[in-house]
């Protein structure tokens, strides 16, 4: 465990370097960043906004401070920041926060402009400007002639009579005032009950672009600092940052004043500022690391941080183990806000958290949210390496943080949790998710330019699956320690890894790592990799979810890859192969008689395999005959790469509907749920047609052997399963069953629901099954099982719980309720912020609520869009939710106008979900069209 390089057994994850296997797919959360609140409120309404405004034309910018970068003149050094957010609203109703900042920056390029960050900041005058200039040491500084605020770039520009000196330094200081909002984003106000009492936090969230809304800084990742932290706050209160406290002393009667450790060198976007009630629960384990959990009160006192505290030392220590790289700082606190937009957010030292990420019950939450706290909180963890040591250079290069952190935080949670075989889950919560995005010709690759990634909506663009995922599993202790507290580019990883080629013995790849790696880095998507068993040839190509998609981004590789191919032979695993070209031919694999071959075995590249019919015969008939001599990986992937071939036209729908013919004796959740997440894709184009009811039939003859067997080993539903995925799988058999009709299953589902209805005191449902049984209870019943479901929401004291009712309440099939609470997402005193744009996500996977949430964000998109759209990632989510079922041409004119008429207000972070969404309609209907009747038969036929 403790070496730099690490090798997944149960998924074939081998690194490029010593394992010379592929660069394969990582996954992590689809985690939702930072949502943007109007400056102005738009007043709600139920038309569209006019489409008369004229649309802007494009900006060509002509001084420094049109551009949204920094000039490269000055670099900071350090801060003396301090902080003095107000918890009570002032005269006029507003909540803010004062402060000041003295910044010390060092000249590296003559220059007369001192242009920082600085938005949404009421800046004091000193002598009519914004900021006050000195020298340091022998320095003298320039007089100011002039400073102002640039909105669109969000800059303080100062303007100076003379040129600042190379190598000298100076201290820029200012005063300002801010609004504590509940904004979610910057320093912004969180909002709570407890006891009947309401109760205020002042929190923090930086990331990408909210540091310069809180202090004027140079708000880009590469402009590392040391900060140096005051916070004044009320006396019954504590104050927390990156550093530990190291003093606190009571001034005058009213406020405290706590001062913090200067932090390492690093960026804006990792700083944190919290101020609460909470109380914390600490270990000292961990060579007398302090680790702290912080939450509400009745929080911590009900254990819900205990289940963290635990995990967090071994993932901690596993870490150091693994990068062979200490913890460089004195504490690691982790807290738990219940307003929070990001499901969590790595700021060294202080990492925030949804509650839903950190809190757990041990009577109330499920495995799942166990699960989820362990993966959460290891990818975070991870962060304090990845990403907070070593930082990308910017934000085109984001992966380098988020793909790393996406793939070890699986070694960390499975060393937390070694009996759950978590990293066997790769396939589906990471390989099969990033496939399905990067298989549209409106992907992106890994490494974008610089000049792609610049406004901030844009970078909150960077926010997505491709980034989170697309990485190769490697990690270097040599680039750990050589870029230690600074910034890097992924070329630098790549010089790295080379050299750990070089001084490995016996170790030979075909080209050099960055010939390699930049096929994968460099070009967006991934081949599809096609084996004819019949005369050994092999060739590849572009894949692409919708054959007849234009790319109009050119590879300077031709989208070609270098593609290390495991595979086995009848059983027996072969030496690996390289395809280095567009065809090539390898004998070996030529097989004939009962033989069959699998490549990509245990999904250990990034790419799909297609074969000749024979040899897709003999797999089927190895699935439908003796299906456990493939490996559960094995089999979900046949299942999924069916599929996607299927509607990328290269194979028939047929065939890849016949890969869950077996499944009516398959028992594991991992093939079951590759097959039901792409029978969903089925379920969205055909369940308001006439194919729906076929499926349905399908269905249900395929899931009621499953249903039978949990029935069976949970002794009539009284015992849990002891599987950690067969928990998982107990859900995909009662949620299934239910709605395809299984005789026995509505009935079960509607008498627990009804018992917990008659004592609100005493739930029956099991936490493992809460969320189906919810969703499937409301769906069969009517206000009266909603309105039930409401109140224990709004009565809810775990975060989880509630996650859990908003989502079931998705489900009901009455217009008029779903209608009703669409309306609730706009009133921040029914529905959080944080969780607005999920709600409307939820209704619209329902068949009923979907025409309803569609109609819905249209009406309302300038509203929301000011709201929640100009930087959220959450805002791309919702995008991609309400648009899954378009497929039909009326549809899409529907979306196209939506685009044309709203093209003056915008779509920020959402402007590639909505391109990724025409894409999708797109294909969408011409698959509709030219499978339907296939579909239809086929069902229809197997269901008998």
């Amino acid at each position: 465990m403790g070496k730099v390089y690490y090798v997944s057994k149960h998924v074939g994850l081998g690194l490029l370097v010593l394992a010379v296997t592929a660069l394969v797919t990582i996954i992590a959360l689809s985690i939702a960043y930072d949502k943007e609140r109007a400056k102005n409120q738009d007043t709600l309404g139920d038309g569209a906004a006019d489409g008369t405004t004229p649309v802007p034309t494009p900006f060509t910018p002509k001084e420094p401070w049109d551009r949204y970068r920094l000039p490269v003149s000055l670099v900071p050094v350090s801060y003396n920041v301090t902080l003095w957010p107000r918890l009570k609203p002032g005269a006029d109703g507003m909540y803010f926060f004062t402060g000041k900042s003295a910044v010390v920056v060092r000249c590296v390029k003559e220059t007369d402009l001192l242009i920082i960050h600085s938005n949404k900041l009421n800046l004091t005058s000193f002598n009519g400007h914004h900021a006050v200039l000195t020298g340091l040491g022998q320095a003298t500084a320039p007089a100011i002639q002039n400073s102002w605020l640039v909105v669109k770039t969000e800059f303080l520009v100062i303007q100076l009579r003379s040129r600042l000196s190379v190598g000298a330094s100076y201290v820029l200081y200012t005063e300002f005032k801010g609004e504590l909002a509940d904004d979610l984003e910057g320093f912004y106000r969180s909002e709570y009950t407890e006891d009947g009492v309401r109760k205020v936090v002042a929190t923090s969230q930086m990331q990408a672009t909210y540091a310069r809304k809180t202090f004027p800084c140079f708000d880009e990742p590469a402009m590392k600092a040391v900060f140096n932290v005051t916070i004044i706050h009320d006396q019954d209160t504590v104050a927390l940052s990156n550093g530990m406290e190291i003093d606190s002393v009571i001034d005058g009667v009213s406020v405290r004043v706590t001062t913090f450790e200067p932090t390492e060198r690093m960026s804006t976007y990792l700083l944190a500022f919290i101020v609460s009630d909470f109380v914390n629960i600490k270990s000292t384990q961990n060579k007398n690391l302090l680790i702290r959990i912080w939450a509400r009160r009745k929080a911590i006192d009900s254990r819900q941080g205990d289940y963290a505290l635990n995990v967090t030392g071994p993932i901690l220590q596993f870490y150091e183990q693994y990068f062979n790289a200490t913890y460089p700082l004195s504490k690691s606190d982790q807290i738990a806000l219940p307003d929070f937009n990001a499901g969590a957010m790595e700021n060294w030292g202080l990492v925030t958290y949804r509650e839903t990420a950190l809190l757990f019950d041990p009577i109330m939450s499920s495995t799942g949210n166990k699960e989820t706290i362990t993966t959460v909180v290891s990818h975070e963890l991870a962060h304090m390496w990845f990403g907070n040591l070593v930082t990308l250079q910017w934000w085109n290069d984001l992966w380098l943080n988020e793909g790393f952190a996406s793939y070890v935080e699986y070694l960390g949670a499975d060393y937390a949790e070694p009996t759950w075989s978590i990293k066997d889950k790769i396939i589906l919560s990471d390989v099969h998710k990033v496939f399905a995005v990067d298989a549209l010709a409106s992907s992106h690759p890994l490494s974008r330019r610089e000049e792609e990634v610049n406004t901030p909506a844009q970078i909150s663009e960077m926010f997505n699956t491709i980034s989170y995922s697309k990485v190769s599993a490697v990690s270097s202790q040599s680039y750990l320690n050589t870029f230690a507290f600074g910034n890097t580019v992924y070329t630098d990883l790549w010089d790295h890894l080379q050299q750990a080629v070089e001084n490995t013995p016996g170790m030979h790849i075909p080209h050099t790592v960055h010939d390699i790696m930049n096929r994968w880095t460099l070009q967006m998507g991934f081949p599809v990799v096609t084996i004819d068993t019949r005369t050994g040839s092999i060739t590849q190509k572009h894949f692409l979810l919708d054959p007849d998609s234009v790319l109009d981004r050119p590879s300077q590789f031709n989208y070609t890859w270098f593609v290390p191919i495991k595979w086995m032979k009848t059983g027996v695993e072969q030496q690996q192969h390289w395809l280095l070209q567009e065809t090539d031919s390898h004998i070996p694999m030529r097989v004939s008689g009962e033989d069959w071959v699998l490549a990509n075995t245990n999904v250990a590249g990034y790419f799909r395999v297609n074969y000749d019919l024979d040899n897709w015969h003999r797999l089927l008939s190895l699935l439908n005959t003796n299906h456990q001599a493939l490996s559960i990986i094995n089999r979900a992937q046949i299942i999924d790469d069916a599929f996607n071939l299927a509607r990328a036209k290269i194979i028939n729908t047929t065939l890849a509907l016949t890969t869950t013919k077996y499944l009516s004796k398959e028992r594991d959740y991992i093939p079951w749920e590759s097959a039901l997440r792409n029978l969903d894709y089925y379920i969205l184009m055909f369940d308001r047609t006439e194919v729906y009811g076929a499926l349905q039939l399908y269905l249900k003859k395929q899931i009621q052997p499953l249903f039978e067997h949990f029935k069976t080993i949970t002794a009539n539903w009284t015992k849990v399963p002891t599987g950690h995925t067969d928990q998982y799988n107990q859900n995909n058999a009662i949620g299934i069953a239910c709605s395809m009709g299984v005789q026995g299953c509505g009935e079960l589902i509607k008498s627990w629901y009804r018992q917990w209805m008659e004592n609100p005191h005493h739930n029956p449902i099991h936490p493992n099954l809460k969320s189906t049984v919810y969703c499937s209870a409301i769906a069969f019943g009517g206000v009266e099982e909603w309105d039930f479901a409401w109140r224990m929401f709004k009565n809810a004291t775990l975060a989880s719980e509630a996650s859990r009712l908003r989502s079931g309440m998705a489900c009901t099939k009455a217009p008029w309720l779903l209608n009703r609470y669409l309306e609730y997402t706009l009133d921040p005193t029914k529905i959080r912020k944080q969780d607005a744009t999920s709600t409307i996500h939820y209704i619209a996977r329902n068949i009923v609520g979907m025409p309803l949430a569609w109609n819905f964000v249209r009406a309302r998109w300038s509203y929301l869009f000011k709201q929640y759209g100009g930087r959220s990632f959450s805002f791309s989510g919702l995008i991609n939710g309400i648009t899954k079922r378009l497929s039909t041409e009326f549809e899409l004119q529907e979306l196209m106008k939506f685009k044309e008429d709203n093209l003056h207000v915008g779509f920020g972070s959402a402007t590639m979900a909505l391109e990724q969404a025409i894409e999708k309609t797109t294909a969408n209907i011409k698959w509709v069209a030219e499978n339907k009747a296939h579909v239809l038969k086929w069902f229809n036929d197997e269901s008998k």
